[in-house]
């Protein structure tokens, strides 16, 4: 239920990607803390149950958010039921078709990139125009990948849109700063999701592993020998969110257990 006195009261934010993964999960904790959350997502059903567990201070709708007109509407839709968007969490991502780059396919690329980079430059577009360049406040999170850092076999696609947010973010935060607004990059390693245990067991397949060999294999590259879950993204988001990274903007910030170390 939402609060008149969480981190976040009175606020209002839009989270795309939120039917499954981290979406939902940030869109409960933004609730509990305060804020009115319109969660978007292409599957309706699902975005519809997410909003309806985040709680009495959620709405959810059908976006896609490589359609002008949907974005258009989403922002529509928050001004209509909220009267501002303080909030924009860009978390829509797709991860493509794993290709080789010799195998690379223009469709595969430009439809991930449509989807993991310049959807975020749509959604941010729209709630500049519609509520933060008048009000002269607001904050913005792009959500990236340690794979933008470190690449990725059989992942140009992805990989490419992913560095290129962090790039996005920087501009975007040198545009909207002189009017009080922020942008920041919130770059997760692994989560231990659905989506990322099923790509885990492919790969645990391909080298005729089980996938608990698998992962422990894996977390010998990361100093806290862990991999994060859903709520410490959500925790991340809701620090660059608030008030208390008021003097953040313009950074990429990891979240991967020390897996890749910036500096």
């Amino acid at each position: 239920m939402t609060t008149n006195t969480g981190r976040l009261a009175g606020k209002v934010a839009i989270i795309t990607g939120a039917s499954t993964g981290c979406g939902p999960v940030m869109a409960k904790l933004f609730v509990e803390q305060g804020a009115k959350v319109l969660l978007a997502a292409r599957r309706e059903e699902l975005v519809l149950e997410a909003a309806k567990a985040a709680g009495d201070g959620a709405i959810g709708m059908r976006v896609d958010v490589t359609s002008e007109d949907d974005v258009r509407a989403m922002v529509d839709r928050a001004m209509v039921e909220f009267g501002q968007v303080d909030i924009m969490l860009n978390n829509a991502a797709a991860p493509g078709q794993d290709k080789w780059v010799w195998e690379q396919t223009v469709e595969n690329f430009n439809n991930t990139l449509a989807i993991d980079l310049t959807a975020a430059m749509l959604c941010s577009r729209e709630v500049l125009n519609r509520s933060m360049l008048e009000r002269g406040t607001g904050s913005i999170i792009n959500f990236s990948s340690t794979a933008g850092w470190i690449g990725m076999v059989r992942k140009t696609h992805y990989t490419s849109a992913k560095a290129a947010l962090r790039a996005l973010t920087k501009t975007i935060a040198l545009e909207v700063g002189p009017k009080g607004i922020r942008c920041n990059c919130l770059v997760p390693g692994s989560i231990e999701t659905e989506l990322w245990m099923n790509w885990g067991k492919r790969m645990a397949a391909e080298k005729g592993l089980s996938y608990d060999d698998w992962k422990t294999q894996i977390l010998t590259d990361s100093p806290l020998r862990s991999i994060a879950q859903p709520i410490d993204i959500a925790y991340l988001a809701l620090f660059l969110a608030g008030e208390e990274s008021r003097m953040i903007t313009g950074q990429s910030i990891n979240c991967d257990a020390g897996g890749y170390m910036v500096g």
